[in-house]
């Protein structure tokens, strides 16, 4: 593969640990003194997100919005335009919004592939729409950006060593895209399929990936997450932040501020502004000594479904028309994410004052160990558990818990292991020598099909074509990894 066709996924690691973990001054928010009348916000994210395939006239990586396109009678690629349009159609609806004097907010999560995939087709519609909701100063405070996997990888799935590299990857590309100072306001996570792993390894290193890499929050699913006891959470509690904790086998423990996402996968949540109206009849809520407005956070897909792809721009619109002008004063507004945290910052909130939460089922297993908490220790457990408890699953759980992400594909998931063990074996030693590596062309094309193989799309969609789409992506890497010279 030509180095000019490969994504901008590497090679600035160091400037962009630096640039993402830098101390700046937050957002422009409205004064704490003007939201003392807001009972309630909603925040809404909308996930976007094709993967790449092998699939290109001899084989090429092409994006599967590509593959619609030239084969438009199969299935329901004949959504191919309608999807394109979802892509960049808040370019106009959000600018059109504020100009008539409305404060619309909007979350928004686009895979590495897709944003890859949309620079391949060159499609300069889509990109040009997005750098307007990016980089138009008086726009991008409406809009804010979250972070992902690049290659939209199930977390529990995906080797703890590859987290970093994915993470790494989307804000290398980002950045890539629309600038430094675009990057530097991303600091929530949105986690691919809201998969969130519930093993305390693999959950402990995830959260001490997102940390070192400047993420500051990250929404997770409330079916995913317990209290310390094993209580689901309590009503009032999904619309606030809460601090989900991790503690690995050594007994140190990580966290990280959430936004609990409500309710299950059902696009129409997001599409016909449900966020919205469940939000005008919630109150404040008190936390410590202080009164701050209730949130409701949802995240749906941008594209799929009918209502997502006809209802929802009517139905966003239709929701700031009901709210009025941002000088109504409204009860109830949209607030994103990290909005609504830097508002509760600027109240002094200490984060402890938060409730603590954790991974469903950890606390079965916490039960279960007798000091001292060791790796043998939790996997014997976890050995136990699984023997006695059919409904214990150390797997974790996601927005789609009716899909198994490992159960039936071990011809996807063994590849998987081996490419990255291929990966790290041929690279990591090179990297501590020398960092410069990660900008050779041999590395950032290794790298890219390790990430590709990673993508969920190779096991959602059931075996078949899909999961040949696999073992070509992994039979590729293996051979580039091998013929490193370096």
């Amino acid at each position: 593969m030509k180095k000019n066709n490969l994504p901008p996924i590497c090679g600035r690691e160091f400037e962009i640990n630096e640039l993402v973990n830098r101390k700046t001054n937050k957002s422009k928010l409205t004064s704490t003194e003007d939201l003392e009348h807001i009972n309630a916000g909603f925040a809404c994210a909308l996930h976007m997100h094709q993967p790449t395939i092998p699939a290109g006239e001899n084989g090429e990586l092409i994006s599967h919005l590509q593959y619609m396109y030239e084969n438009i009678s199969e299935g329901d690629n004949h959504n191919a335009d309608p999807f394109a349009e979802c892509y960049k159609r808040l370019g106009e609806i959000i600018p059109n919004l504020i100009e008539e004097g409305y404060d619309p907010k909007i979350m928004l999560d686009y895979s590495g592939n897709l944003l890859w995939g949309i620079q391949q087709m060159g499609r300069e519609d889509i990109l040009s729409s997005l750098k307007i909701l990016t980089c138009n100063e008086t726009i991008n405070t409406h809009v804010e950006w979250l972070g992902t996997f690049w290659s939209h990888a199930v977390a529990s799935s995906t080797p703890p060593s590859d987290f970093k590299l994915q993470i790494t990857a989307w804000q290398h590309h980002f950045s890539n895209l629309f600038g430094e100072e675009a990057l530097e306001r991303v600091k929530g996570f949105s986690l691919p399929e809201m998969h969130l792993p519930n093993h305390p390894e693999v959950l402990y290193q995830l959260i001490q990936a997102l940390k070192e890499c400047g993420y500051e929050w990250v929404m997770v699913q409330e079916h995913s997450v317990q209290n310390l006891d094993g209580s689901n959470l309590r009503d009032e509690q999904k619309y606030i932040p809460n601090r989900l904790k991790a503690k690995n086998s050594n007994g140190d423990i990580a966290s990280i501020l959430t936004l609990i996402k409500t309710q299950g996968s059902d696009t129409k949540l997001v599409g016909q502004m449900q966020p919205y109206y469940e939000a005008i009849g919630l109150g404040r809520q008190q936390i410590g000594k202080q009164s701050i407005p209730s949130l409701v956070s949802q995240i749906a897909d941008g594209e799929n479904g009918g209502v997502m792809m006809n209802e929802f721009p009517q139905a966003f619109i239709q929701a700031y028309k009901k709210i009025g002008p941002k000088s109504n004063k409204s009860p109830t507004i949209a607030m994103n994410g990290s909005e609504y945290i830097e508002l509760i910052e600027n109240l002094n909130i200490n984060q402890g004052t938060y409730p603590v939460i954790q991974a469903i089922d950890q606390h079965k297993l916490w039960n279960k160990i007798v000091e001292p908490i060791t790796p043998r220790a939790i996997e014997k457990a976890i050995t136990e558990l699984e023997e006695e408890d059919q409904s214990f699953s150390m797997t974790g759980a996601s927005w789609t818990n009716e899909l198994s992400w490992e159960d039936g594909y071990e011809n996807v998931l063994e590849p998987i292991s081996k490419l990255s063990n291929y990966f790290h074996k041929t690279f990591d030693h090179l990297l501590i020598k020398d960092p410069s590596i990660s900008k050779t062309e041999i590395y950032r094309e290794a790298l890219l099909y390790l990430l590709l193989i990673e993508t969920s799309c190779f096991r959602y969609w059931g075996q078949g074509k899909w999961t040949e789409y696999a073992k070509t992506i992994f039979e590729r890497g293996k051979e580039v990894i091998k013929s490193q010279k370096i």
